[in-house]
C-alpha cells in the first residue's frame, strides 16, 4: 500500500480568525486579565510567529485557539467554523514531548488514531509520519533511549500523524540545547513546506521567530494586545547574518522593550 500523503491537498492548511478575544484567570476569586480584545487573520498555509514578555498570554492564546477552553470574550473561527472545544484538525505540541515512556515510538505516535478508532484503517500514516520526521529506524524505541531532538521529533510526528490543517506550537525547541534547536528549526520548516499545514508559533526567541515565521505578531505585556505585525518575506533557507533579518530582529527587539542587544 502507498502511504497517503499527511496532507493530500494542496493548500490544506486552514484558516484562522481571532476575533476581538479577550480572557482573564481567576486567582483567589480576583480576576487576572491576560488578552486584551486580540484580533487577528492568519492565512491557509501561514507560518505566524507571536512573541511578547514572559507570561503576557501567548500560550493562552494558542489554548484557545486549540479549543482547550473558551474565550471570555470573542470567539475563535477555524475555516468559517467557530471553535467550540478541541479537534483533532488542530493540535497543541507543547515545549515536553510528554511520550508514554511504555509505549515504542510507533505507538506514541499511534496514539491520536488509536483514540479516534483509526489505528486500524489508518495505520499506515504512522509509517508516513515517522518517515517524513526521520525517525523510521527509531520506531520500536522507547522514550529514555531518544534525545532530546528525537524525542521531539516523535512529538511533531504524533501530531503530523492526525494530518492537522493547523498546528499550534507553544516554544517547542525551548528545552533543547544550541545545536540541536538549530537543527530542529530546519526540520520545522521543511516540515510545514512538505506538508502545507498553517503553523502558529509561540517562542521567546527573537531569532528563531524570524527564521521560522513568514510573519511575526508582537505582543505587549500582560494584558496582551497586539502591538506590531510585522512581515517577513525572506526566502527559505534563511541565514541568521542576512542584513534583512539583522535588521528585522533589532526592530523587535525595540518593540519589546530590549534594543540595542
Amino acid at each position: 500500500m502507498v502511504a497517503a500523503p499527511l496532507l493530500p491537498e494542496t493548500g490544506a492548511g486552514a484558516r484562522l480568525a481571532v476575533e476581538d478575544v479577550s480572557h482573564a484567570f481567576t486567582i483567589r476569586g480576583t480576576p487576572l486579565p491576560v488578552l486584551d480584545r486580540i484580533g487577528l487573520d492568519v492565512a491557509p498555509g501561514a507560518f505566524v510567529a507571536l512573541l511578547g514578555p514572559s507570561g503576557c498570554g501567548k500560550s493562552t492564546l494558542l489554548r484557545l485557539v486549540a479549543g482547550l477552553e473558551p474565550p471570555e470574550r470573542g470567539r475563535l473561527v477555524v475555516d468559517g467554523v467557530p471553535v467550540a472545544g478541541p479537534d483533532p484538525s488542530r493540535l497543541l505540541v507543547f515545549q515536553d514531548p510528554t511520550l508514554y515512556p511504555w509505549r515504542s515510538v510507533r505507538r506514541n505516535v499511534a496514539l491520536g488514531l488509536e483514540a479516534r478508532g483509526l489505528a486500524r484503517s489508518s495505520g499506515h500514516r504512522v509509517e508516513e509520519a515517522l518517515r517524513v520526521v526521520g525517525l523510521s529506524d527509531f520506531a520500536d524505541a522507547y522514550p529514555h533511549q531518544l534525545s532530546g531532538g528525537m524525542a521531539q521529533r516523535t512529538a511533531l510526528a504524533r501530531a503530523l500523524v492526525n494530518a492537522p490543517s493547523l498546528l499550534l506550537l507553544d516554544e517547542p525547541l525551548g528545552k533543547l540545547d544550541s545545536l540541536t534547536r538549530l537543527a530542529m528549526q530546519a526540520e520545522l520548516v521543511r516540515l510545514w513546506q512538505d506538508s502545507r499545514f498553517t503553523a502558529l508559533l509561540v517562542t521567546h526567541d527573537v531569532e528563531e521567530a524570524l527564521v521560522l515565521a513568514e510573519r511575526v505578531i508582537v505582543l505587549s505585556d500582560r494584558p496582551a494586545r497586539i502591538t506590531a505585525d510585522i512581515a517577513n518575506p525572506a526566502p527559505y533557507p534563511r541565514h541568521r547574518d542576512d542584513p534583512d533579518l539583522v535588521r528585522l530582529r533589532r526592530e523587535v527587539l525595540g518593540l519589546l522593550g530590549v534594543g540595542g542587544r
